[in-house]
């Protein structure tokens, strides 16, 4: 069983959909002749936005849903 598979739908959703996203920007990124290091930078920027907003509640007492 993946480790994926563990994790409450809702968290596998949000998952999802943030790599989705992720992605696309760096498409975009791509197909608008952008340099490597600056697309890497930009991406790397936003997943960590990301971990923050998914970590965040954990700061109030909040407990981390998994299987």
């Amino acid at each position: 069983m993946r480790q994926f598979d563990l994790v409450d739908p809702a968290t596998r959703t949000r998952a999802m959909e943030g790599n989705h996203r992720l992605h696309h920007q760096w498409e975009r990124f791509d197909a608008h002749g952008k340099r490597r290091t600056k697309a890497n930078t930009a991406i790397a920027r936003e997943l960590a936005g990301w971990c923050w907003s998914a970590a965040a509640p954990l700061q109030n007492g909040a407990a981390m849903s998994t299987a």
